[in-house]
Parts: structure tokens; C-alpha cells; sequence
């Protein structure tokens, strides 16, 4: 499978079948981290991070305090697409690794990036 990110009017192809997405929150200054899998029925959420709790940021019903971290299986069906947009409160955009690396994506409010299954 590959991902495609569209930034910018242009669009990045990477060649794998899972990625980590992980921001800072704009408010509490909290890390989160969601692990995602790239499939034929759209991009699966399999696992979601947050490091320590806040305003409007209770860790989900049956979360694990997992090294600091509250970590949890969020209910989601498959998502066709993932639209993130940078707010520009926060000092970074949001990080997207996978076995080839980490990118920053979105750094500059009100920049786009789409995440989506590559067609064919």
C-alpha cells in the first residue's frame, strides 16, 4: 500500500502500510500520537497516545497508563481521508513517521495536508 500527501498543490507518495501522526496540543501543550495503518478500505486507526491529561483531554474509558503515556484503541470506522490543519499556536506542525523517517507536515497556520490510500 502507499500513503499520498497532498501539500501545497503537490502530492508525496510513500511506499507503506502504517505511519505514526503526532502533534503537540495547541492549549495544554500535551503530546499525542496515533498509530494508523494504510488498507484498501481507507486509513485504520489502530492505536492513539496521549502524554498526561488536561482541559477537554480526559483519556478515553478503558485507557492503559502505559510509561507515561495514556494509550487507548479509539472507535473509528476506516477514514477515506485525514484532513489536518495547522492552527499556528503550537512552536511545530504535526510529525508523521514511518519506517522511512519522520516529516514535519503543516507548520504555518492555516496550512492543509490531506493523508489519504494512493488510487491503484
Amino acid at each position: 500500500m502507499s500513503l499520498c500527501i497532498l501539500a501545497a498543490g503537490k502530492t508525496v507518495t510513500l511506499t507503506v502500510a502504517a505511519f505514526t501522526l503526532a502533534w503537540t496540543h495547541s492549549v495544554e501543550k500535551t503530546n499525542w500520537q496515533e498509530d494508523w495503518k494504510v488498507t484498501p478500505s481507507g486509513l485504520e486507526i489502530a492505536e492513539a497516545r496521549i502524554k498526561g491529561s488536561g482541559a477537554g483531554m480526559e483519556p478515553p474509558e478503558g485507557s492503559v497508563l502505559r510509561d507515561g503515556w495514556w494509550v487507548y484503541k479509539p472507535k473509528m470506522a476506516p477514514q477515506r481521508r485525514l484532513v489536518l490543519a495547522a492552527s499556528g499556536a503550537t512552536v511545530e506542525g504535526w510529525t508523521l513517521c514511518t519506517v522511512q523517517g519522520c516529516r514535519e507536515l503543516g507548520k504555518a497556520a492555516g496550512d492543509t495536508t490531506v493523508l489519504e490510500p494512493c488510487e491503484g
